[in-house]
């Protein structure tokens, strides 16, 4: 029995196959039409299809209902919870009177000139003077129960 050298070894039988020379000839087996065919799309050099392109079919995005509807005049808005403002009245980032310009100096919404709605997650303790464009119902009440008050600018 011979010894394993490296100058001896070789993958074991049926492992690697050989590469499909394509368009060598006709003595490859594959000249002629290299394996695309006889005319069309596919046979061309350069073609490439779109990636949702079904063959001349109509596209599944194109098949499918379109649903849901966007609202013409949609106003953004900036949401802050209540506990937000909670830790930061805790945290002393905030006092006096909370208007959009003192939460946006504060670090609560990130854009200066969009509206502000406060919703009411979380609890309130503080006694507050906020004033924003919306406030959710419970925004509301937790805002009244703590003693503060809620100004609606418009």
């Amino acid at each position: 029995m011979a010894k394993d050298i490296l100058s001896n070894l070789s993958p074991a039988k049926g492992s690697r196959k050989k590469v499909k020379r394509i368009g060598r000839g006709q003595g490859s087996g594959h000249g002629g039409t290299a394996t695309k065919g006889h005319k069309g799309a596919r046979s061309r050099s350069g073609h490439k299809f779109k990636m949702y392109f079904e063959g001349g079919q109509m596209p599944l995005s194109r098949r499918l209902p379109k649903f849901g509807f966007t609202p013409v005049h949609r106003q953004e808005m900036q949401i802050v919870n209540v506990e937000t403002i909670e830790k930061m009245v805790e945290s002393k980032k905030l006092s006096g009177p909370i208007t959009p310009e003192a939460l946006f100096n504060a670090g609560a919404i990130s854009k200066k000139n969009e509206r502000v709605k406060i919703l009411g997650n979380g609890d309130l303790k503080s006694k507050v003077e906020i004033s924003a464009h919306a406030f959710s119902k419970s925004a509301l009440v937790k805002i009244q129960a703590a003693g503060g008050t809620a100004k609606v600018l418009a």
